[in-house]
């Protein structure tokens, strides 16, 4: 890696109420990210997505990314892709950085989870309000995903 490149993993948390494996559904699921600029410091205002599946070339033959984009302060260009590292306990992914930072997440659909118990599949959750709930009908039981809360680490 350069030396402006640096991977981040984002871990989540929340409190579960008899589901488990929650995680992210399908390769095209859409992380909601707030990035910096590792030249100038701009955070732009708005959620920018990124789909890991996608490849958009980087300028000289540097590889691929999944996002490129050109800071509107100073234009440098940056991206951002998918690490391929093993997982790390609670890190839902490793996003490879060139020149940015990511410094807020904001899950939205596309998350998943089974009944703790039962194992009821549970495929399309919204974590946008960080609560959901619904009902296990093999268990009679509510099921839950509280309070929940994500932290960037450098890896």
């Amino acid at each position: 890696m350069g030396k402006n490149e640096f991977k981040f993993g984002l871990q989540f948390k929340a409190t579960l109420e008899n589901v488990t494996n929650v995680r992210p559904l399908g390769d095209d699921f859409r992380w909601f990210l707030k990035v910096k600029c590792g030249n100038c410091g701009e955070v732009p205002d708005k959620w920018q997505y990124v789909t890991l599946v996608e490849s958009v070339p980087l300028k000289g033959g540097r590889g691929s990314a999944s996002m490129v984009q050109k800071c509107k302060l100073c234009s440098r260009e940056n991206s951002i892709g998918k690490a391929e590292d093993n997982e790390i306990f609670k890190t839902m992914v490793q996003f490879e950085c060139r020149g940015l930072e990511p410094v807020d997440f904001q899950p939205q659909a596309g998350f998943a989870a089974e009944g703790a118990e039962s194992g009821t599949p549970f495929p399309e959750i919204n974590l946008l309000e960080k609560d959901w709930t619904d009902y296990d009908e093999k268990t009679k039981e509510s099921v839950g995903i509280y309070e929940v809360t994500h932290k960037f680490i450098k890896c």
